[in-house]
């Protein structure tokens, strides 16, 4: 069982500043919460696999698939700005880190 002497330890550690109220209450919860996890710690769990969910949940994502588009001249078309190097043609952008500007 905790008391209050403990519950004023623990807010301190938490920079907390309780008024007497709250400490009476802290210490009636905090009481009821340790005295279920002793309940549960009653219980046989030798059989039960560590888990870090109580359900099983499986990703719903798909899988990230190449998938090039065909008209490039169309989509170069469409920007604002394009530049021509000498391994081809490309979107031009603004800068937008180390300009110094």
């Amino acid at each position: 069982m905790i008391d209050r002497e403990q519950v004023r330890k623990v807010a301190h550690l938490a920079r907390l500043e309780l008024t007497p109220e709250e400490e009476e209450r802290f210490t009636t919860q905090l009481g009821s919460i340790l005295d279920y996890f002793e309940l549960l710690s009653e219980l046989d769990t030798e059989t039960v696999s560590p888990t870090a969910r109580a359900i099983d949940v499986s990703n719903v994502t798909r899988p990230d698939q190449l998938d090039p588009y065909g008209n490039r001249d169309l989509i170069l078309d469409s920007a604002p700005e394009q530049e021509e190097t000498s391994q081809g043609e490309f979107f031009k952008v603004p800068q937008i880190m180390g300009g110094g500007e």
